[in-house]
This record gives structure tokens, sequence and C-alpha cells, in this order.
């Protein structure tokens, strides 16, 4: 197997996992939106850098989610609608992380919608079960 592949593999399993995290934290009301951001953004960001290191095109370490897309669409690939907006969790990944300012409310459905998304098309563009 070739390294992009297993970076890809390596990237897309961590966004599971955060996919994952982010699905069982949903109900707990004791649950920050920080939290749920947190691994929203995270999900969506490994998903997003899964499918760059799958088609062998380096990205940078960044969790900006826009800029990823970005250089997704600049580098041929189509970034389904349903990631429209989910630049919005750019700040859960290391502004409101570390409480350099408050989160603004989130919507956890859309959050969960984006990180689902993101996932599902990492999956599709592997090939891999889903």
């Amino acid at each position: 197997m070739s390294q992009p592949a297993d970076l890809a593999r390596a990237l897309l399993n961590l966004a599971r996992d955060d996919d994952v995290a982010l699905q069982a934290l949903l109900d707990g009301t004791a649950v920050s939106d920080a939290i749920i951001g947190f691994h929203a953004q995270q999900a969506v960001e490994k998903a997003l850098k899964a499918v760059l290191a799958a088609q062998g095109v380096d990205f940078p370490y960044t969790h900006d989610v826009d800029g990823l897309m970005e250089l997704c669409r600049d580098s041929g690939l189509e970034v389904p609608h349903e990631l429209s907006g989910a630049d919005a969790l750019s700040p859960f990944g290391v502004e409101f992380r570390y409480g350099a300012t408050d989160p603004s409310p989130l919507n956890r459905e859309q959050a969960a919608g984006w990180s689902a998304a993101a996932v599902a098309w990492a999956e599709r563009v592997l090939d891999l079960p889903e």
C-alpha cells in the first residue's frame, strides 16, 4: 500500500472516531457546545485531509475547514453540498477549544450533519465501507 493511501486511511479512521464521539455526546445536556463543536470540526477536518491525502495532494497543518475545502476544489475534487457552511466549525478547532473566545451558540444537529456528511464523503472517495 502506498504512503498516501496509508495516511488517507489513518485520517479517515480518526475522522470516524471524532464522529462517533460527537454522536455519543449529542444527548449529554452537560456537554458544552465547545466540546460538540470541537469533535464536529475535527471529524470534518480529518475527513477533508483524508480525501486530499488519497488524491496525493499535500495539505497544510491547519484547522481551517474553509481553506481545506478550497484546496479540495482547487485540486479538482467536488466538495459535497452537504458541507456548505461547515467552515463555521473552524473556530471550534482552536479558538473555542482553548478559551480564547466564547463560542457562539452551536446548532448541534447541523454540526452532526456536517460531521457525518464529511466522513461519508471521505469513505466514498477512498472507496471504503461506511
